[in-house]
């Protein structure tokens, strides 16, 4: 039987989710998911470039089935992410484990590990910053997917959503509430809506859905809100400014520091 072609409004997404896979099965297989409708739809993988947790099983999901990566991490974290060490103790004895070898000191024995970190895949883009990074996954992406993590999620995510907030961008902005993940940040949200915080127009701004198919929908579907302060022609041209005096007062090359939010 013929596979059935999915087409997309998008090109590609940018997927925030954690370095580590969390305790849970469900993540794992909705990282997993996720990767396997991007390649379904067609869609490119932008990710913060980790080779490890749930970063490492949505990107090698998707280059498995053929989809293009972009990984997109900051010089100083390159070589935490090809060196892992990690030092395991036990009731009878130690393990270091180096990548994916674990050294047995007592006995002087080297095991080969199963791929549990992963491998980095696809294209590989090294930034100056943490603050570049963000700026490139944006400039590269048609909208963005948050899957469970922890602080480094929950900053990015909500980084875009202020950013859409602005009227800097209207990419559209997704939860993967795996097992209701999100449902704490989504009351949080709601709560500050009441309260007079947020508009509620702007609440919108966020799509949720507890699956990735469900999910992918919801953002092919989104209409965006444009109640923004900022206007976005406005926005990068400042940046581009900004950017020209920082690198003529430091004297580096435009070049290495491009910085800006290209939406």
């Amino acid at each position: 039987m013929e596979e059935k072609v999915v087409y997309s409004r998008f090109k590609s997404v940018c997927v925030f989710c954690g370095s580590s896979t969390g305790k849970r099965n469900c993540y794992r297989d909705a990282a997993i998911e996720l990767g396997q409708e991007l390649v379904a739809r067609r869609l490119d993988l932008v990710y913060g470039g980790g080779s490890i947790g749930l970063m490492g099983l949505v990107s090698q999901a998707v280059h498995r089935g053929g989809g293009h990566v972009l990984g997109i991490i900051p010089r100083t974290l390159m070589c935490k992410e090809v060196i892992k060490l990690i030092w395991v103790s036990s009731a009878s004895d130690i393990f270091c484990i180096v990548g994916s070898f674990s050294f047995d000191i007592s006995q002087n024995v080297c095991f080969v590990e199963p791929q549990i970190t992963g491998e980095t895949v696809g294209e590989v883009r090294p930034v100056a910053d943490m603050h570049q990074r963000k700026a490139e996954m944006a400039r590269h992406s048609d909208c963005f997917i948050a899957l469970p993590g922890g602080y480094g999620t929950l900053e990015e995510l909500l980084e875009v959503i202020t950013w859409a907030q602005l009227g800097i961008h209207d990419k559209p902005v997704g939860l993967l509430n795996v097992d209701g993940y999100y449902n704490y940040l989504l009351t949080f949200i709601d709560k500050a809506v009441d309260d007079g915080f947020i508009k509620p127009s702007q609440r919108h701004i966020i799509v949720s859905a507890p699956n990735a198919k469900e999910l992918v929908q919801k953002l092919e579907e989104y209409v965006p809100v444009h109640d923004g302060v900022i206007a976005k022609a406005r926005w990068e041209v400042e940046q581009q400014q900004h950017q020209q005096q920082q690198q003529q007062q430091v004297g580096f090359n435009a070049t290495t520091l491009q910085t800006e939010v290209a939406l």
